[in-house]
């Protein structure tokens, strides 16, 4: 049923409980999952970023290896989010990818972005070809 898996990741706990979620449900059907990480600016006007670009692969590959310590095949990809935003990023990925499930935590890193601009999870279950997974 699930081939395929895009796991989307940030520095949140909701996030980190999703990598575990997306490791049990890959072993159960041996799928691949590509872990997703978007760097997001941190202020429209400058386009300086929240993380350095080595600090989003090493949040990547941090959740890759997690899965893989779990059996699981786990490659990575680590993108910004340029003007169409963390979730019209992660969609992109999702369409060259062709996941059976999109799993990712509730919650990004503060709750006044998601007042604010909107919820990245909210966005990718209205507008995702894929079923997604929302773990709290």
């Amino acid at each position: 049923m699930f081939e395929r898996i895009l796991l989307a990741v940030d520095t949140s706990d909701h996030s980190r409980k999703a990598v575990a979620a997306a490791a049990e449900i890959a072993s159960r059907f041996q799928a691949e999952v590509l872990v997703v990480h978007v760097r997001e600016p941190r202020l429209a006007e400058t386009g300086d970023h929240l993380e350095t670009e080595r600090e989003a692969a090493e949040l990547a590959e941090w959740a890759a290896e997690e899965l893989r310590s779990s059996g699981v095949h786990a490659r990575i990809s680590v993108g910004s989010s340029g003007l169409r935003g963390a979730a019209g990023a992660i969609l992109g990925v999702a369409v060259d990818f062709e996941p059976g499930l999109i799993v990712m935590g509730s919650r990004g890193p503060t709750e006044l972005e998601g007042l604010l601009l909107g919820s990245v999870s909210h966005k990718l279950i209205q507008l995702a070809d894929s079923p997604v997974l929302v773990v709290r």
